[in-house]
């Protein structure tokens, strides 16, 4: 079977694909499609296409990659990419070889992840407690911030969390995460608190609206006019910038994401099982989980140094 005519039509053809047939994130998807019109793109200034190039012009590529200085991760991503176009290719029939199978990667840095002390946190979430330009805007932010601090969840499952997820306080949340597959993540007694405050005046709210203006209530738990109907990612990413600076924390060290390392490192510290911690974050690999190790490889040397005689100075 020929493949199709041009190199779009390829990343187009592949990208439906991914999406209809592994269920992969809007997100994930736009990363592909980044990376594949990069090597596209690079592709035609050569004067080759998808469909005639060797593994040289690749590794070409990839070479020009790291001349430009891109970070490993960037470059093994971008080869990952590739690696999927051309295994989708083969098994489509547009090829009867895969060019990027035998290229090995710079392989991806093992960077730790940055967290937060237990303190950074508490101050955090008082400051979510204080911060806002009204009592709804505050009773809002707090109750995403325990929400996050409680269950790990990636931003984009914490902003478009369904509002009939959080009703009848329940002690358990149903996730939705990436690929559409679903966990169970418990809820703390702070943050069941903080849903039954923000339930409270997020529905008298929209009594209220709609009793005014004929609004239909909102199918999500934090609402907004924008496009999604819900808060965005961007919008929270700037809300835990401003708490930071609130709470007295340097707001470059503080992320959305920097919250979801302070759950999985604080449970870990704690004595939680690594396993549980895979399930609870949602990742598909104990490799992925693997990285928080280094918490308790610090606990274990503070515990020698702190209580074996043969470390004591004296």
């Amino acid at each position: 079977m020929a493949g199709p005519s041009t190199d779009s039509a390829w990343i187009s053809l592949y990208l439906d694909a991914a999406a209809a047939e592994q269920g992969a994130a809007t997100n994930t998807l736009l990363a592909y499609g980044r990376d594949l019109k990069d090597a596209m793109a690079w592709l035609g200034r050569k004067g080759r296409r998808f469909a005639t190039a060797d593994r040289a012009a690749f590794e070409d590529y990839l070479a020009g990659l790291e001349a430009e200085g891109l970070a490993k991760a960037t470059r093994a991503r971008r080869l990952s990419s590739l690696k999927q176009l051309y295994r989708f290719a083969f098994e489509e029939g547009w090829r009867g070889d895969n060019p990027v199978l035998q290229i090995t990667g710079p392989g991806r840095a093992r960077r730790l992840p940055k967290t937060l002390s237990l303190e950074q946190v508490d101050a955090l979430l008082i400051a979510a407690a204080h911060h806002g330009r009204n009592p709804g805007e505050r009773l809002r932010n707090h109750c995403l911030m325990q929400i996050l601090y409680a269950t790990g969840l990636r931003v984009t499952e914490l902003v478009s969390l369904p509002v009939a997820a959080l009703r009848g306080d329940p002690q358990m949340l149903l996730v939705k995460g990436k690929g559409g597959k679903e966990r169970i993540v418990p809820l703390s007694p702070p943050a069941r608190d903080a849903i039954a405050a923000w339930l409270s005046h997020r529905d008298k709210a929209e009594e209220v609206a709609q009793a005014e203006t004929g609004t239909k209530p909102s199918s999500f738990a934090f609402p907004s006019r924008g496009k999604s109907g819900h808060l965005t990612r961007v919008r929270f990413f700037t809300l835990i910038k401003d708490l930071s600076l609130s709470a007295g924390i340097d707001p470059a060290s503080v992320t959305p994401h920097t919250l979801r390392h302070a759950f999985a490192t604080h449970l870990l510290q704690n004595g939680a099982d690594l396993r549980a911690i895979q399930t609870l974050l949602g990742h598909a690999d104990i490799a992925t989980t693997e990285i928080y190790t280094h918490i308790l490889d610090e606990r274990l040397r503070d515990l020698v140094l702190q209580n074996h005689p043969l470390a004591r100075d004296d």
